[in-house]
């Protein structure tokens, strides 16, 4: 009984990216396509990590924090994106929502939002607004894991629900920025908690292809082995996550994806760029995400700075092979950048001019 049932599930997630119209997919291919180039092309991004754990001095809760203690003095959109492009970059990674289920915009599907906080501005939308204005690329982190919405992760009769709540919320991200901006990049998190064949890995990518087609999708640790979605019993086989260990034509742990994802590890070099799924090969960058300081999220003692010499080489090692940098930043209690950040990343920047 135990094995129909997971097995509808897997069948069902599949039913929901079928039924969706207009839909794009991914093509076999050893090169890259033209949206991978401009993804290539930008080279160089932020991350944002800011949320209700900004306000705990934690990376990671688990939604037992009242949203009202959510409560930014002010969200200085303009100040994030203008040091973004101060430096260099070419886009923004913002986290939507991290682990805990806290959204940082006004959502249907939960009361676990900005819109029940002690600042409601929807975060999304504004620095959506700024991007536009000051002609920079943005991107969303989302994490699949709800530590909220989905808190028994062993129940696999929640999958259905849950999988439907994630795909309605893609839906209303999209429906906040399409007014200003496209997504060039959905950045997915927390998979690690179910064996690959739970999460709605098609409906995820064609929910979002099907209207925003050049927006790149990629899931953290996506390449490794897969357990067997028709045997649900199956124990999960070893992930190949370290950049040394991957081989050119190793699995795609999660698929359809368009880049690979092992945060904060670095690309190997040489660097493979193929991988494969059910015998098909696919051409998959690499895309480096690391702290500037110590911490992911703003914290009250975290003072240790990555040195400029540190830096120039990770930006050297990261960007080389056509891959991808992106350094995190993350905002105060006031809603701002830290000063010691963003003069980081001004001389960062005179540096790389000289590479």
């Amino acid at each position: 009984m135990k094995k129909l049932l997971l097995l509808s599930l897997f069948l069902c997630s599949l039913e929901v990216a079928q039924a969706q119209p207009g839909i794009s997919t991914v093509i076999p291919s050893e090169k890259p396509s033209k949206y991978q180039k401009d993804q290539i092309k930008r080279k160089y991004g932020m991350f944002i990590h800011f949320g209700i754990n900004t306000f705990h001095d934690v990376e990671w809760s688990d939604g037992s924090f009242p949203a009202e203690t959510y409560a930014p003095t002010e969200i200085d959109a303009r100040q994030w994106v203008k040091t973004a492009k101060d430096a260099g970059m070419k886009y923004i990674i913002l986290v939507a929502k991290h682990h805990e289920g806290f959204c940082l915009w006004d959502s249907k599907y939960t009361d676990y939002d900005v819109a029940s906080s002690g600042n409601k501005t929807n975060v999304i939308e504004a620095v959506a607004r700024e991007c536009k204005k000051q002609g920079m690329k943005l991107g969303l982190y989302y994490s699949l894991w709800d530590r909220k919405a989905n808190a028994d992760v062993d129940n696999v009769e929640s999958d259905r629900e849950y999988n439907t709540y994630m795909l309605k919320q893609l839906d209303e991200l999209m429906d906040i920025t399409e007014k200003y901006t496209k997504i060039v990049e959905f950045w997915f998190d927390g998979s690690w908690v179910k064996p690959g064949y739970r999460w709605p890995i098609e409906g995820i990518y064609r929910t979002i292809k099907s209207r925003e087609p050049q927006c790149q999708v990629g899931i953290n640790w996506t390449i490794g082995e897969d357990a067997d979605p028709h045997n649900p019993n199956a124990p999960e086989k070893s992930y190949k996550i370290i950049p040394e260990e991957q081989k050119e034509g190793d699995p795609i742990r999660y698929f359809p994806s368009d880049f690979r994802l092992g945060d904060p590890l670095l690309p190997a070099n040489p660097d493979p760029k193929v991988f494969t799924h059910n015998g098909r090969r696919y051409y998959m960058p690499f895309e480096s995400t690391v702290c500037l300081s110590k911490r992911w999220f703003y914290h009250t003692t975290d003072k240790e700075y990555k040195s400029i010499d540190e830096l120039v080489e990770l930006y050297q090692q990261a960007t080389a092979q056509d891959n991808i940098l992106i350094l995190n930043l993350p905002p105060n209690r006031e809603g701002k950048m830290r000063q010691k950040d963003v003069d980081l990343l001004i001389e960062l920047r005179k540096h790389i001019r000289k590479l």
